[in-house]
C-alpha cells in the first residue's frame, strides 16, 4: 500500500500474476506451500567447473538442455516451448535461479504507438566459491559490449580451465557468453531498435529454484494480465496493404509460418521500422544453434490460427446462403 507501489506496473503484474496462479492450480490461499527445489550437485562433485564432465560422471549419462528466447516486442519463447507477446515495460526477471539472474528492461518502442522493446539488459553469474567470484554483464542499446561491466572478458581460472569467457562476431552489437560452470550459453544481440537474449541451459540449473523466485519470464512466460495476441485484430491505423506488405518481406525472410514468422509480422506492424524484422530473424538463428532436435525449433501457432481462418469462411458461407436462397425460391 505504500505510495511508491500505487504506479507500479512490475508489482501489480506480480500480484496479479500470483492470483492467477493460484486460481489456474487451485492453491489454497494459507499452505501448505511448495517446498524449494533441491540444488543439483551435477556442478559439485568431480571437475566442479565443467559442467558436462561432472554430471556425466555423476549420472551416466548426457544432460537435457532448454532454450529461451526474448526478442522484439518483446516476444518470449519458454524454456518449456511456450511462446507470448508482452506488454511488459520496466525491469522484469527473465530468470532466477541459484546461479543465474538475468533481468531485461523493456521500454516503449520509438515512433510505435503500441510496442515495446528490449532497451537493456543485465546478467548477473552468482557466486560460485569453487567456480567464480560474483561476476555482472551488461548490455544497452547502442552498446552491447564483448566484456564484463569490470572490462574482463573471461573469469573464474580454476584447474586450467576460464569458468566464464565473453567473445563477438559483430562488437557493439552481438556477444556470447559461455558459462562451463553451469553449462550454459547466452547470446545477447541487438536486432535493429530493440536487443534480444537466447538462453541454452541444462534444465537442472533452469530448475534450481525456490518458490521465492517465483517471477521468471523464461521458466512461465508472460503473467496472464500482460499477454498480448500476436493473431489480434490489427491497430485501427493499420492499412490492408500494409498488412500484405508486412507479411510479404516476413515470409522472404523467414518461410515457415511459424512462431517467428507471425513475431515478425507483428512487430513490422506495430512499429512500421523495416529493421524490426531482423529480430526475429535473429532468434530464429539462435534457436537453430540451440535447439539439436530440428522438429522443435519451429513452434506452430495452429489451433489459434484454424480457429481465427475458419470464423471468415464461416461467414462468407451466411452470407452466401442469405444472398441466393430468396434468389433461387424466386426463379422456381
Amino acid at each position: 500500500m505504500a505510495r511508491a507501489c500505487r504506479g507500479d506496473l512490475a508489482y501489480h503484474s506480480a500480484v496479479q500474476g500470483i492470483e492467477d496462479l493460484l486460481i489456474q492450480h487451485r492453491c489454497p490461499r494459507a499452505g501448505p506451500t511448495a517446498q524449494p527445489r533441491p540444488v543439483p550437485q551435477g556442478t559439485l562433485s568431480g571437475d566442479a567447473c565443467v559442467y558436462e564432465s561432472s554430471f556425466v560422471g555423476r549420472e551416466g549419462r548426457a544432460a537435457e538442455y532448454l532454450h529461451c528466447g526474448v526478442f522484439g516486442d518483446p516476444h518470449v519463447r519458454t524454456f518449456n516451448d511456450d511462446f507470448h507477446t508482452c506488454a511488459v515495460q520496466g525491469a522484469w526477471p527473465l530468470i532466477d535461479n541459484e546461479y543465474l539472474y538475468i533481468q531485461a528492461t523493456s521500454s516503449p518502442s520509438r515512433g510505435g504507438t503500441h510496442g515495446t522493446v528490449l532497451s537493456k539488459i543485465t546478467i548477473i553469474f552468482k557466486n560460485m566459491r569453487q567456480c567464480i567470484d560474483q561476476q555482472l554483464y551488461q548490455a544497452e542499446l547502442d552498446n552491447v559490449p564483448a566484456a564484463f561491466t569490470d572490462g574482463s572478458v573471461s573469469s573464474g581460472e580454476r584447474r586450467g580451465h576460464r569458468s566464464l569467457m565473453v567473445r563477438t562476431q559483430s562488437p557493439g552489437r552481438h556477444a556470447e557468453i559461455r558459462a562451463a560452470h553451469i553449462g550454459t550459453l547466452l547470446v545477447v544481440r541487438q536486432s535493429g531498435r530493440s536487443l534480444g537474449l537466447s538462453v541454452r541451459s541444462p534444465r537442472s540449473v533452469v530448475e534450481a529454484f525456490g518458490p521465492e523466485q517465483d517471477l521468471q519470464l523464461c521458466v512461465w512466460g508472460c503473467p496472464p494480465s500482460q499477454r498480448l495476441n500476436t493473431l489480434r485484430p490489427l491497430p485501427p491505423d493499420s492499412s490492408l496493404s500494409a498488412t500484405i506488405s508486412a507479411h510479404a518481406h516476413c515470409a522472404a525472410l523467414l518461410p515457415a509460418r511459424d512462431i517467428y514468422h507471425q513475431a515478425c509480422v507483428f512487430d513490422l506492424i506495430t512499429s512500421g521500422d523495416l529493421n524490426s524484422s531482423s529480430a526475429a530473424v535473429g532468434a530464429l538463428q539462435d534457436a537453430r544453434n540451440m535447439i539439436p532436435e530440428r522438429e522443435r525449433v519451429h513452434l506452430l501457432l495452429v489451433a489459434s490460427a484454424k480457429r481465427r481462418r475458419a470464423r471468415p469462411h464461416l461467414t462468407l458461407l451466411l452470407l452466401l446462403l442469405v444472398y441466393f436462397v430468396p434468389l433461387l425460391k424466386v426463379l422456381v
